[in-house]
């Protein structure tokens, strides 16, 4: 296994590739979604993951798909610092709401959602990771819920305020329609959930080849929060079962999960550890994300990766045993007093993780 980053498109500077070169990354996981758009993050936070109200993260203005020399021009770019670009992290909600709402525009869409995917693969890279839902990541809050009064972010209880119009994957697609009707609900999320998994599987049906013969690989995040419903929509992935029912659906190299293991201990009554157990001994895993959280739905705190309920060697042990080839990244940290909060929270998640994956080599050989 090995080590990588993860980076926002704001990022994507020599002076941070070489921060985590320096660090011991060898691969990165990129962001090409602007959540940050519409937001004005407070000072010093600008690097932070994206937390938003009930109003969303932002717009999304984009409806062009990301081409593949724009894609080869930042691999380039990654390359030139000695690292891997290993993953796109997440469509934009602008190429594919209508297929998230079955609206009228989906089938347009999910042709430009093959299009990428080609483009993907042509440009060598060779995952995308995504989440399929309706109201996304919402419900979180913000607060100095870390050890020593760092901030960081949790949750408190579940949100019920429907999405409204021109929202999906808690972005706006179409503002306008949120600004002539602001009480208005997007009718399209009050769906259930075997209207969601039916639209799912059409995604699934229609991409999959295309993602086979392309060499890539799609990889899915689980719910998170993970409620059964989030703002009055069901939820996909919010039980480990339900992530092996995502797999059984269309078994396929490219049908892989983007393995959320603080996610996973945010479910009740999850044995994570059994579950990141049977999804390594299927060889279904397409990368990591590694934090540490205390609590669970409904109440949980995301904390140092050191601080938490996970025992996070074991995890690592486990992925070592089944000779687990991906990456791992460090997806959230809490801040830290610092010049430069997030990269010195980042710095901290990543040295730790290294060291135990150090270790697991060490142990197991």
């Amino acid at each position: 296994m090995n080590l990588a980053m993860v980076f926002y498109r704001h990022q994507l500077t020599r002076e941070n590739f070489q921060y985590a070169k320096q660090l011991g990354c060898t691969h990165l996981v990129i962001h090409l979604v602007d959540y940050f758009h519409r937001e004005t993050p407070a000072a010093g936070t600008v690097d932070n993951q994206p937390v938003g109200d009930d109003d969303g993260w932002g717009v999304t203005r984009n409806r062009t798909i990301w081409t593949k020399d724009e894609l080869l021009a930042i691999r380039r770019q990654v390359e030139e610092e000695g690292l891997i670009f290993e993953a796109i992290e997440n469509f934009d909600p602008g190429f594919w709401y209508d297929v998230l709402l079955d609206g009228p525009e989906k089938h347009q869409q999910m042709e430009q959602l093959k299009q990428l995917i080609h483009n993907i693969g042509a440009a060598g890279i060779p995952m995308i990771g995504y989440n399929f839902s309706l109201a996304g990541v919402a419900g979180r809050v913000s607060g100095l819920f870390a050890r020593g009064g760092a901030e960081s972010v949790g949750v408190d209880g579940n949100v019920t305020r429907p999405i409204p119009r021109g929202m999906v994957w808690n972005m706006f697609y179409d503002p306008e329609r949120y600004r002539d009707d602001p009480a208005g609900v997007n009718e399209a999320t009050r769906i259930t959930h075997d209207e969601l998994w039916g639209r799912f599987a059409w995604f699934l049906n229609e991409l999959l080849p295309v993602a086979e013969e392309a060499n890539v690989k799609l990889a899915a995040h689980p719910d998170d929060p993970p409620f059964a419903f989030v703002r009055g929509t069901p939820r996909l992935v919010w039980r480990p079962e339900l992530y092996q029912k995502l797999l059984d659906l269309h078994p396929s190299h490219s049908n892989v999960l983007e393995l959320c293991v603080g996610t996973l201990a945010e479910m009740n009554g999850c044995n994570y550890y059994d579950a990141i157990e049977s999804y390594a001994s299927q060889n279904a895993i397409g990368y990591v994300h590694l934090r540490n959280v205390r609590g669970r739905v409904p109440n949980y705190r995301e904390t140092f990766i050191d601080d938490g309920d996970i025992d996070v060697y074991r995890v690592i042990e486990i992925l070592h045993r089944n000779d687990f080839r991906g990456v791992i990244i460090p997806d959230h940290s809490p801040l830290v007093a610092s010049p430069s909060p997030w990269h010195t929270g980042m710095a901290y998640a990543l040295g730790y993780i290294r060291a135990m994956m150090q270790r697991a080599a060490h142990d197991l050989r």
